[in-house]
């Protein structure tokens, strides 16, 4: 049960096998050996990728066929929360993003096959790398 004071959100934070912007690819279990991260704490919801604005928290990380898949819960009393709540139901933010340290790549295809990542943060943002 959610909270009054909370919004659930889901989605993929990472699609497997698609390359970004950039040319990255993320290679399917990529997150898998540490989806919790390796610095020792969770995996931060933040705002546009911003470490002091921390928005919520994730209840649910995993892989699965399609990519990195995320469920939590946005606290909509806080400033910066309530701010992206409407803006996600109003439709002017859609997008996720992931945070991270690459652990493994190689050269591949105009970017980097990543093969072992260090899972940072999963931002709600304007413009996702995917």
């Amino acid at each position: 049960m959610i909270a009054d004071n909370r919004a659930e959100i889901e989605g993929y934070a990472a699609i497997f096998m698609k390359p970004d912007l950039t040319g990255d690819i993320i290679r399917p279990g990529a997150f898998s050996k540490q989806l919790i991260p390796a610095h020792g704490g969770q995996v931060r919801m933040l705002y546009q990728h911003q470490a002091e604005t921390p928005i919520g928290l994730w209840t649910d990380i995993k892989e699965d066929k399609r990519g990195l898949f995320v469920r939590g819960e946005i606290f909509i009393d806080t400033e910066h929360g309530q701010e992206a709540h409407r803006l996600l139901a109003g439709g002017a933010l859609d997008g996720l993003s992931n945070g991270f340290k690459t652990s493994l790549a190689r050269a591949s295809r105009g970017g980097r096959l990543l093969t072992d990542i260090d899972l940072w943060d999963i931002s709600i943002v304007t413009f996702p790398m995917s």
